[in-house]
Order: structure tokens, then C-alpha cells, then sequence
């Protein structure tokens, strides 16, 4: 609970003086900012090679790999096949495409949000991911067929016997899977380390 309330901070109470918490405001007890400064710069970077991979793989897959038979790259244990996906991961939720749009353009902001409070170059890379995963599914529902909002991501890395996925699923997966460890080690996004 003290974790999310350090993310996303409590309400002010009518009247009563918000406490300083020199962390959260990116200011050390001497009022210097935190070694290293924020790391705005790294989470954008992360998220803008995660959404430069992911859409440039899509366009080839649409040029290269769309209507043709798929491409064994290990045997059948890996193959190349290119799929639309109305759903969620695992072709979940089909007749939910819109839901899934606002969940991704929600998931933007609050890391866009996050970023001004962000000291952590672990958290920075895990939120990268994210935002970058975010924008490449989300760029599929809103500019591919069958329109605006209702758009199918395209997939196309099918493992033997799993589902098939895309290189923004990659990137979401390995962030929320950084975040779940930074979580556990008590490191937060401003840098701090708390132990409970």
C-alpha cells in the first residue's frame, strides 16, 4: 500500500500543509537533486527502440510474410506466421478490441505521469518497455483494418504449442516481469529502497 501511495500520492487533506517528501520530489535533504537525475531520457529511449522494432518487423511482416506460408526458422519449434489479432494475448477477448485500445492509451499516460517522479535507471528501462509495447499494439488498433479503434494487431512469432505473439507483447512481458522484480528487491521508481 505505501508503495502505491508513493506512485500515485494521497489526496491533500482541506487546510492542512502537504508534507514535503524530498524523494518523491526528486530532492535530496540538502535540496540537491538525486545522484544521476531523473531518467525521463532512458525511459523514452527504451520505449522509442521497443516501438521503432516492433513497427518496423510489422511492416515487414505485412509486406513479406502476409498470405504466404509461414517461415520455419527452428524447425517446428519456431516459426514465422503472420495472424491479425482482434483480442488480447492468446487471441483472448475478440468482441473487447476497443476495450483493449483505452487500456493501452490509459497505460500511456500513467507511465507518461510516472516519468516526472522517475530516479531509477532499472524502473526506467522496465517502463520503457512498457510504453513502448503499449504504443505498438496501440498503433495497430488505431490505423489498421477494420478501422479506427477496432483495429487487429498483427503476430506473427509463433512458438510450437503457444501462443503467437509480436515483438511489443515481448517488450510488455519483459517489462512487467522487470517491474514484479524491482518490486520484490524494494527498489521504487524515485529511487528509493524500502524494506517491509
Amino acid at each position: 500500500m505505501a508503495e502505491a501511495e508513493s506512485i500515485i500520492g494521497t489526496p491533500d487533506v482541506e487546510g492542512a500543509e502537504p508534507e514535503q517528501d524530498p524523494q518523491a520530489e526528486g530532492v535530496q535533504e540538502d535540496g540537491k537533486a538525486p545522484k544521476g537525475g531523473r531518467k525521463i531520457v532512458a525511459l523514452f529511449a527504451v520505449a522509442a527502440v521497443a516501438y521503432a522494432l516492433d513497427l518496423i518487423s510489422k511492416m515487414i511482416v505485412v509486406a513479406k510474410l502476409e498470405h504466404h506460408e509461414p517461415i520455419e526458422i527452428v524447425g517446428d519449434w519456431l516459426r514465422f506466421e503472420a495472424i491479425r489479432n482482434a483480442g488480447a494475448a492468446f487471441g483472448m477477448g475478440q468482441a473487447f478490441t476497443v476495450i483493449f485500445t483505452c487500456i493501452a492509451a490509459a497505460v500511456i499516460v500513467v507511465i507518461i505521469r510516472l516519468a516526472r517522479k522517475l530516479y531509477s535507471l532499472p524502473w526506467a528501462i522496465a517502463l520503457g518497455l512498457l510504453l513502448g509495447g503499449a504504443l505498438g499494439n496501440l498503433t495497430d488498433r488505431l490505423f489498421r483494418a477494420p478501422g479506427v479503434f477496432e483495429g487487429h494487431v498483427v503476430d506473427f512469432i509463433a512458438p510450437k504449442n503457444f501462443a503467437v505473439f509480436n515483438l511489443a507483447d515481448s517488450a510488455i512481458v519483459c517489462g512487467g516481469i522487470l517491474i514484479v522484480i524491482l518490486s520484490f528487491k524494494g527498489l521504487d521508481p524515485d529511487g528509493t529502497v524500502h524494506k517491509d
